[in-house]
């Protein structure tokens, strides 16, 4: 059972029975198809009233950092031209925003044994389908052969491309990420360490800012495979 109310702006769902994915449930190859499908299933249903893009999200969270004085990480401003840069590659081939989640860290899946439940819809919205898998690679820090596998079976063929648009969406996802932590650390009376949590995402986006692969990514996302 479901049920809404417009008036208190309250989403009541069913009860899911079931075990909540930890990062090495997230990692286990049987589970990859699995977590594809349910984002496939989400992805095909009907469109959200909202729209998300992290790009957008980032520059307001980044306004309300500089306004309010929060703490910023070092050198974070200076990668603002390369987020520009990667934005412009993703539009070349621009893909159709589809209903997502935005949030699938490993505690917003739950298994009850037979399917994958996708919660917790706080920042859903329409989005890119490949921000999704992008994100679940950050959040649950799968390594490059998990993504691939990931994107090849929510894809249904391998796509080098799509696993560059989901590289450079998790990449996006990270450096976004950063800054809501930053807020929260300002503003938050909750007993957690906002900053150390937003600080290892920032950490992994500088690693792949400065690494290797970040041009190569944005040639390939251009193209059609």
């Amino acid at each position: 059972m479901a049920g809404y109310s417009a008036q208190a702006g309250v989403l009541v769902v069913e009860w899911v029975q079931g075990s909540t994915l930890t990062e090495q449930d997230v990692r286990q190859e049987a589970n990859l198809p699995r977590i594809a499908r349910a984002c496939a299933q989400l992805h095909a249903g009907p469109r959200f009233v909202n729209d998300f893009d992290m790009f957008d999200i980032q520059r307001r969270y980044l306004e309300v950092v500089l306004e309010h004085g929060f703490r910023l990480p070092d050198h974070y401003l200076e990668f603002m031209p390369v987020v520009a840069r990667m934005q412009a590659a993703l539009a070349v081939r621009p893909v159709p925003t589809v209903p997502c989640n935005n949030d699938l860290l490993p505690a917003n899946l739950i298994d009850d044994g037979d399917r994958i439940w996708l919660i917790d819809f706080e920042y859903s919205g329409n989005n890119d389908p490949y921000f999704e898998l992008g994100n679940i690679w950050s959040e649950s820090d799968l390594d490059l052969g998990q993504l691939e596998r990931l994107v090849a079976a929510y894809a249904g063929r391998d796509s080098p491309a799509r696993v560059a648009r989901a590289r450079l969406l998790g990449l996006m996802s990270k450096y976004g990420w950063t800054l809501w932590a930053s807020i929260q650390d300002g503003v938050s009376n909750l007993d957690f360490d906002f900053w150390s949590w937003g600080m290892e995402k920032y950490l992994r986006a500088v690693a792949e800012f400065d690494g290797p692969d970040l041009a190569g990514l944005m040639k390939a996302v251009q193209y059609d495979d």
